[in-house]
C-alpha cells in the first residue's frame, strides 16, 4: 500500500470520527431538550387516551365493541400507567367470562400476567400462567404465553439468591418462544439477538440489531427496544461512547412515546456517572425515578432506588464545591471594590490639597508682584531673581496642569471601572441565581476582561500624554541619529519604547515603577532604555536629561 492510499484512509477515518462525534453531540443535546419538555408528550398521550375513553360513552355499544375499546386502552396504558391497564384488562376479563369466550379469557389472563410482572406481582403472575392450558392457545397467544414465562423468570431472578436457576428457566422459555415465532419477524430477531448476547456472540447480535435499527425510520417503541439492546451489547464490549449513544437514542424514543415503564434513562444515568458527567447523570436518574413512580412499575422503582442516592449525593457534593468557589470569587470582587473606593477617597483628598497649594501659589505670586513694583529701582539684581521665580512659577504651573489633566482622567477611569465592576458583579450574581455554573466558571477564569482593560488604559495614557506634549514624538526622534528614529504603525499612538520615555518625561525614572505600569520585567525596561541611549545623537549620559526638557504641555 503506497503513501497516498494510507493518507486517504487516514483522512476518511478522521472525517468519519469527527462526523460521528458531531452526531452523538446532536443526540445528547436533543435528549436534554426532551428531558426538560417531556410533559408535552405526556399531554399528547393523555389526550389520545381521553379520546378512546370517550368512545365508551357511546350509547348502546355492544360487549364486542366495549371489549375492543378496553383492549385499546390496555395497550395505551400498559407502559404508561400499569394500574389503569390492569383495570381495563379486568373489565375485559369480566366481558369474556360473561360471553364464555375462551380465547378472550386466555388473552386477558396473559395481558394481566404481563402487567402483574411490571407491577412486581410475581406470585399472581405465576398463578395465572398455571391456570392456562397452553394446548388450547392459538399460535399468537402461545407467543404471549412463552414470552410472559420468559419475562417472569427473568424479572424474578433480580436480587434473588437463586438467580442462576431462574435465569435457566427463563432461557428455556426463550427457546420455546423462538420455536413458535416466525423467523422473519422482528420479534424473533430481537429474542434471537438476546440469546446471542447471553452467549457472548456479540458481533452476530450487533449485526442483527443494527440491520433492524437502520430499517426503522420513525422513533417507535420498537426502536427504543432495539437501541437499548444494542447499547447493552456495546457495554459488554466496554465501548462506552457507543453504549451512551444508543442508550440516549432509546431514551429519546421512550420520551417521545411517553413510555414510563423504561430502563434506558436509568442505564444512561449509570454510564454517565461512571464517566464523571454528574449533572447529566442526575437529570437522567431523576427522570427515571419520576417515570417509575408515575407508572407504578415496582421493579423499575427498585432498580432506580439502588442508583439514585449514589448519583444524588455525588451531584450535591459537586454543587457544594461550585458554590464555595463562587462565594470565594464574590468575596474577591467585594475586596477589589473596597480598594477602589479607598483609591477614590485618596484622589479626592489629593485634589483638595492641590486646590490649597494653588491658592497659596496665587497669593505668593501676588506678593512677589508687589515686591517687584516696590524695588523697581534695583531692577538689575531683582530682575534676575524675578526671572528665576517666573521660571519656578512656570514649572509649578506645568506640574499643576499635568496633575490636573491626569487626575481628571484618573477620576473618569475610576468611575468607569466602578461601573464595570458593578456590571460584572451583577452578571456573576445573575449566573449564580440561574445556576449556570459552567458559564460562571468560564467568566471567572477568562483573562479577556483584564487584557481589554490594559489596552484601554494604555490608549488613554497615550492620548492624554500627547494632548500635553503634541510634538513629543518629533522632538524625541530629533535626539536620535538619522536612520534610528521611531516610525509609528498605522493607528498606533505610541509604541512601547516611546511610552517608556513618556513616563520618564513625566518624572517617573525608576525602571521598577515603569515595569509595573507597563506589565514588563524591570530587566526588559532597562534593556529598552539602554538601546535608546545607544542610538542617541547627543552624549549618552545627557540623553535622558534632554528628554526631560522636551517642550512644555500645550495650554488649554
Amino acid at each position: 500500500m503506497n503513501k497516498l492510499s494510507c493518507s486517504l484512509i487516514f483522512l476518511f477515518l478522521l472525517f468519519h470520527n469527527v462526523s460521528a462525534r458531531g452526531q452523538q453531540d446532536t443526540v445528547y443535546s436533543y435528549l436534554r431538550t426532551l428531558l426538560e419538555n417531556k410533559e408535552v408528550y405526556v399531554k399528547d398521550k393523555k389526550n389520545k387516551i381521553s379520546q378512546i375513553k370517550n368512545m365508551l360513552g357511546t350509547p348502546n355499544i355492544s360487549d364486542l365493541q366495549r371489549y375492543e375499546i378496553n383492549h385499546r386502552l390496555h395497550n395505551e396504558y400498559k407502559t404508561f400507567i400499569s394500574d389503569s391497564a390492569i383495570f381495563y384488562t379486568i373489565q375485559n376479563l369480566a366481558i369474556a367470562e360473561k360471553l364464555k369466550h375462551h380465547t378472550w379469557l386466555n388473552e386477558c389472563r396473559l395481558d394481566l400476567v404481563s402487567l402483574y410482572i411490571i407491577a412486581g406481582m410475581y406470585i399472581e403472575s405465576l398463578d395465572l400462567l398455571k391456570s392456562i392450558d397452553k394446548k388450547e392457545l392459538p399460535d399468537w397467544l402461545l407467543i404471549k404465553y412463552y414470552d410472559n414465562y420468559k419475562q417472569l423468570y427473568s424479572y424474578y431472578s433480580h436480587n434473588n439468591p437463586y438467580t442462576r436457576g431462574y435465569i435457566g428457566r427463563s432461557n428455556l422459555y426463550r427457546d420455546s418462544l423462538l420455536n413458535v415465532l416466525d423467523k422473519k419477524s422482528n420479534h424473533y430477531k430481537i429474542v434471537y439477538a438476546e440469546k446471542l448476547y447471553d452467549a457472548d456472540k456479540l458481533n452476530e447480535a450487533k449485526n442483527i440489531l443494527q440491520d433492524m435499527l437502520h430499517s426503522t425510520t420513525s422513533d417507535t417503541h420498537e426502536k427504543a427496544v432495539l437501541a437499548y439492546a444494542l447499547a447493552n451489547t456495546y457495554g459488554k464490549e466496554r465501548n462506552i461512547n457507543l453504549q451512551k449513544y444508543y442508550y440516549a437514542i432509546s431514551a429519546i424514543c421512550d420520551i417521545k412515546n411517553a413510555i414510563k415503564e423504561n430502563a434506558s434513562t436509568k442505564a444512561l444515568a449509570s454510564v454517565l456517572y461512571e464517566t464523571g458527567e454528574l449533572e447529566e447523570a442526575y437529570k437522567c436518574i431523576r427522570s427515571s425515578m419520576e417515570d417509575a413512580m408515575f407508572c407504578n412499575a415496582r421493579l423499575r422503582t427498585y432498580e432506580v432506588s439502588q442508583v439514585f442516592p449514589i448519583i444524588d449525593s455525588a451531584y450535591k457534593r459537586k454543587i457544594d464545591g461550585k458554590n464555595k468557589t463562587l462565594q470565594l470569587y464574590l468575596l474577591l470582587v467585594s475586596i477589589l471594590s473596597l480598594f477602589l473606593i479607598m483609591a477614590i477617597v485618596f484622589v479626592y483628598r489629593q485634589m483638595k490639597r492641590i486646590v490649597r497649594i494653588r491658592k497659596e501659589l496665587y497669593q505668593t505670586n501676588a506678593r512677589l508682584s508687589e515686591l517687584n513694583n516696590e524695588m523697581h529701582s534695583t531692577n538689575g539684581r531683582l530682575q534676575v531673581v524675578n526671572d528665576e521665580l517666573l521660571k519656578a512659577n512656570e514649572s509649578l504651573s506645568e506640574a499643576n496642569q499635568i496633575k490636573e489633566t491626569y487626575i481628571g482622567h484618573f477620576l473618569d477611569l475610576c468611575s468607569t471601572y466602578i461601573d464595570k465592576l458593578e456590571k460584572y458583579q451583577n452578571s456573576l450574581n445573575r449566573k449564580a441565581i440561574e445556576r449556570k455554573l459552567d458559564e460562571l466558571c468560564r467568566m471567572l477564569k477568562s483573562r479577556d476582561m483584564i487584557d481589554n482593560e490594559l489596552k484601554e488604559l494604555y490608549e488613554n495614557f497615550d492620548n492624554t500624554f500627547l494632548h500635553l506634549y503634541p510634538n513629543f514624538v518629533e522632538e524625541f526622534n530629533s535626539l536620535l541619529v538619522p536612520g534610528e528614529q521611531f516610525v509609528l504603525k498605522a493607528g498606533e499612538v505610541l509604541n512601547v519604547e516611546l511610552r517608556i520615555f513618556a513616563l520618564i518625561r513625566l518624572g517617573i525614572t525608576d525602571s521598577s515603577r515603569i515595569a509595573r505600569f507597563l506589565h514588563y520585567s524591570a530587566n526588559t525596561i532597562y534593556s529598552y532604555r539602554t538601546r535608546a541611549r545607544n542610538k542617541a545623537a547627543v552624549p549618552r549620559e545627557k540623553f535622558e536629561s534632554m528628554v526631560m526638557k522636551i517642550g512644555y504641555p500645550v495650554k488649554k
